[in-house]
């Protein structure tokens, strides 16, 4: 089992460390922050060609976390604007708005795959060139417009997703890098953060007891994918651990609990389903690489109201 490098797994842990520090650990270098050290990587030549390859990867991955429906291609752009402009109705219009920001994305996706053509032709492209100025005005505008659209669990949006393929197109790729890591150490907080709570309001009850290993498996795995690239050679070990490590969650049976018990007070049913909903927050935040603030600490609040009352909280809380 791959193992996560927090700073008390590793020689002299009582050191004071700056942010950003870094390392090379039983043969790989890694960075440090939030307490973390999380495995680094490459960085690419800053090129044309390699900033298109990072804002394809970054607007798919957009799309693959937040609402349906976005995807619109940049040939539509047109028609989208003038569907979002013409909407009245708040709700509609924050849909319609959000699929006029998917068509930005895509439109900024087909100015850069040209301008990479053009660039393999030998023709040089400057940074004030009106195509690089145009795709980076479809990519502000996206992220202005993106801001108010939910993660696909209905939850909550995710800023920083609708920020990123801007960021890519606008800094340096090792500052962007950089910031990813920052993401990272405070993705793989919030997943600590979340197991804490799982195990400190739940394992305790006699209907969970046990469960505490689980948790802490589906914790170690999620933060060990949350810094692994998908182009890692370790990476079919690394997801096929951490959905097995969800799926025995997902079984877990309760132990009995007898009816004249005091443990009774507490819906057992209710907190089999806080410990799915705990599974599927670590998951989402997980293969977002970024934390999800609003979802974390709602589940938390859940969890300690479940612990002091015995029921959760009436909530809107929607599963995928």
């Amino acid at each position: 089992m791959i193992n996560v490098l927090q700073l008390d797994c590793v020689p002299n842990k009582d050191e004071i460390l700056e942010e950003g520090t870094r390392r090379v650990i039983s043969g790989e270098e890694r960075v440090f922050y939030d307490g973390y050290w999380i495995k680094t990587y490459k960085v690419p030549a800053d090129t044309l060609e390699a900033k298109k390859r990072l804002i394809d990867a970054l607007t798919r991955r957009l799309f693959n976390h937040t609402e349906h429906g976005l995807n619109i291609p940049g040939t539509r752009l047109t028609e989208a604007r003038a569907a979002f402009e013409a909407e009245t109705e708040p709700n509609r219009r924050r849909i319609k708005g959000a699929m006029l920001a998917g068509a930005l994305f895509n439109r900024a996706a087909d100015i850069f795959r040209k301008l990479v053509e053009l660039q393999a032709c030998g023709i040089e492209i400057l940074s004030d060139n009106p195509l690089m100025r145009e795709c980076g005005r479809c990519l502000l505008e996206a992220m202005e417009l993106g801001r108010n659209v939910l993660h696909r669990s209905g939850e909550e949006g995710i800023d920083e997703l609708w920020g990123e393929p801007f960021r890519a197109f606008s800094i340096p790729l090792e500052d962007f890098y950089e910031s990813r890591y920052i993401k990272i150490g405070q993705t793989m907080r919030d997943i600590d953060r979340i197991a804490r709570t799982m195990i400190t309001n739940l394992a305790q009850l006699p209907a969970f007891q046990g469960v505490e290993s689980a948790i802490n498996d589906l914790a170690n795995a999620a933060k060990i994918k949350t810094e692994t690239l998908r182009t890692d050679p370790d990476i079919f070990d690394v997801w096929s651990i951490m959905v097995t490590a969800g799926e025995r969650l997902a079984n877990l049976t309760p132990h009995p609990v007898a009816a004249d018990s005091a443990a009774m007070k507490h819906d057992v049913a209710e907190g089999l389903v806080l410990i799915r909903q705990g599974r599927d927050l670590i998951f989402y935040i997980t293969r977002a690489r970024t934390p999800m603030p609003k979802s974390t600490n709602d589940f938390i609040a859940r969890c300690e109201t479940y612990l002091n009352c015995g029921h959760t909280p009436i909530t809107d809380f929607r599963q995928d």
